[in-house]
């Protein structure tokens, strides 16, 4: 893409370039999205497709690295199974071993590889790859896991790998999200369609009458057959549309809520998508393992030194593992905060403002319930979209939460309290003592890369200018979770928003808490909201960032 930007100089040039990304990600890449139950009665998906509406400039903004997306969400191919479900990838019948021989004991720091073939549900080995597993090494008696690499070689056949951290038992364990089948039908679904959900936006006149229309993130998804309102973020440049009352004008718009979850799928997607052959634990191929302790050690961890965590730390892969339901951390010095008393310590003299989804929000309710002291002010607000805010007078302390803007399913809210990050970050003046976490994902799993790539554009370039004028203050990116198991949200789409966040990113000094990895790691029911051990995990991280020492 290195070459197409050189020709943002002429406006010319800048529309055939834009007509080349939006070529690029409509008919090369294609991604899943977010769940939440299905109604009964899905509308029929808008088959027309949009013309991009990206801010050139803002795009123009981007590292090199977000700006290829062909290179950066690439998957490897998934041949379909010409309507034959027993060609998929099975379950119960992909098989693992180890790739050396049986050991009486692994050695503590070292690694364990296994190789994976995928069968189909005939038992035949597979002969291409794309399949998404996921892979995992489990201590369950000592409360420890991590998640292990998985490598497609393309040819039916995976390498897993395993950083062996803690002496003890260990089993292995593998689980198929989706098959390659089930990957082919979600990247075709992005390939054809522009939303898979809408929403509904509520106009109010002088009199109260109001009238009901269907919005979303282009003019062909609203279903409108003549005008529609386009809104304008001033901030981000990002464009909302809604179909235009039969009556109202477009600046009477008060409200906004989730709408339908809109049909997308065959029978035959259905098939390949369904339940009892997603998200599967494929039967044990390798008994649990004994690690032992280095002969010259006396620590039951593999921890080398690490540094105090701060912004702009490389992280590995795997970036951290779970011992006694504890995430240590294995590039900084991650500290625990177990009593009120020490996050108070923490938090003292400081404003947090946390923007992005629910799963954010969890951080704050965690340390609302955790901390006595913190007392939550009533905004008034509808709770879902906020403003929430809690405050400890006596420690200085001033905790928000607010949903990013839209796209989001919600409740009905008021038009007014939709406030996007980019407005938000721009209306901070940053410092020593201010904290910004962004937490997004499960709301843009619906649509197209290139709506996600929009608004992370000017929340790139939002909190590159707020770091430009307040270098000290602290910014934390959290990478969206494991959860979402459908068509309207899947893990597959869920790691390719990541690789998104994470190159948009790179270049700034901020923060990442890989909630995928913190989701992964433990054998606990995958939920789009973990439970409070994951929670607690999470913003003991996100504190020993701000209180490193």
């Amino acid at each position: 893409m290195g070459p197409f930007m050189e020709q943002f100089k002429g406006y010319k040039n800048l529309i055939v370039a834009l007509v080349f990304l939006a070529w690029i990600i409509y008919f090369k890449i294609s991604l899943p999205d977010s769940t939440i139950p299905r109604p009964p009665k899905p509308r029929p998906a808008s088959k027309s497709a949009s013309k991009s509406t990206e801010s050139p400039s803002l795009l123009a903004s981007l590292p090199q690295e977000l700006a290829n997306l062909t290179h950066l969400l690439y998957w490897p191919p998934t041949p379909g199974d010409e309507g034959d479900l027993l060609a998929s990838t099975s379950p119960q019948n992909s098989t693992y071993h180890l790739r050396g021989p049986t050991q009486a004991s692994y050695a503590l720091g070292g690694y364990l590889e296994v190789i994976l073939v995928a069968r189909d549900h005939r038992g035949r080995p597979k002969t291409h790859g794309g399949d998404l597993f996921r892979a995992q090494l489990l201590g369950p008696d000592l409360k420890a896991g991590v998640p292990g690499d998985v490598q497609d070689l393309e040819n039916g056949t995976y390498l897993l790998s395993f950083p062996l951290l803690w002496a003890g038992q260990a089993q292995v364990q593998v689980r198929l999200i989706h098959s390659s089948e089930a990957v082919g039908v979600l990247r075709r679904i992005w390939r054809e369609k522009r939303a898979t959900v809408d929403f509904r936006g509520y106009f109010r006149g002088p009199t109260g009458a109001e009238e009901t229309v269907i919005c979303n993130v282009d003019p062909q998804s609203t279903g409108a057959k003549g005008p529609t309102c386009q809104y304008r973020d001033v901030d981000s440049s990002e464009l909302w549309f809604c179909a235009q009352p039969p009556t109202l004008p477009c600046d009477s718009l008060v409200g906004h809520s989730s709408g339908s979850y809109l049909k997308v799928t065959t029978p035959h997607d259905e098939a390949l998508l369904a339940w009892k052959v997603t998200d599967k634990v494929l039967p044990r191929g390798i008994s649990p393992i004994q690690i032992r302790m280095a002969a010259t050690g006396n620590s039951s961890l593999a921890l080398s030194p690490r540094p105090a965590c701060r912004p702009g730390l490389p992280a590995p892969k795997p970036s951290g593992f779970y011992h006694q339901d504890v995430w240590h951390s294995l590039f900084c010095s991650a500290r625990s905060f177990s009593t009120a008393d020490s996050i108070l310590g923490c938090l003292a003299g400081h404003v947090v403002h946390m923007m992005g989804d629910s799963t954010l929000r969890q951080w704050w309710e965690y340390l609302r319930d955790t901390v006595p002291s913190l007392k939550p002010v009533n905004l008034h607000a509808v709770y879902q979209g906020g403003p929430l805010m809690a405050v400890e007078t006596t420690q200085g302390i001033v905790l928000h939460w607010r949903a990013h803007s839209w796209p989001l399913r919600s409740l009905r809210i008021p038009v007014a309290s939709l406030h996007s990050v980019a407005q938000e970050l721009r209306g901070l003046a940053g410092g020593p003592h201010t904290v910004v976490v962004l937490g997004l994902g499960a709301h843009f799993t619906t649509f197209p890369p290139s709506i996600f790539v929009r608004r992370l554009a000017g929340i790139r370039a939002a909190v590159a200018a707020l770091l430009a004028r307040e270098p000290r203050t602290l910014v934390v990116i959290k990478l969206a979770n494991t959860g979402y198991k459908s068509v309207y949200g899947s893990d597959w789409f869920t790691l390719q928003l990541n690789r998104l966040l994470r190159a948009a990113f790179a270049d700034l000094r901020v923060a990442f808490v890989d909630a995928w990895e913190m989701t992964s790691s433990l054998a606990l029911p995958d939920n789009i909201h973990p439970g409070r051990l994951i929670v607690r995990n999470e913003v003991d991280f996100l504190l020993s960032f701000i209180c490193p020492t």
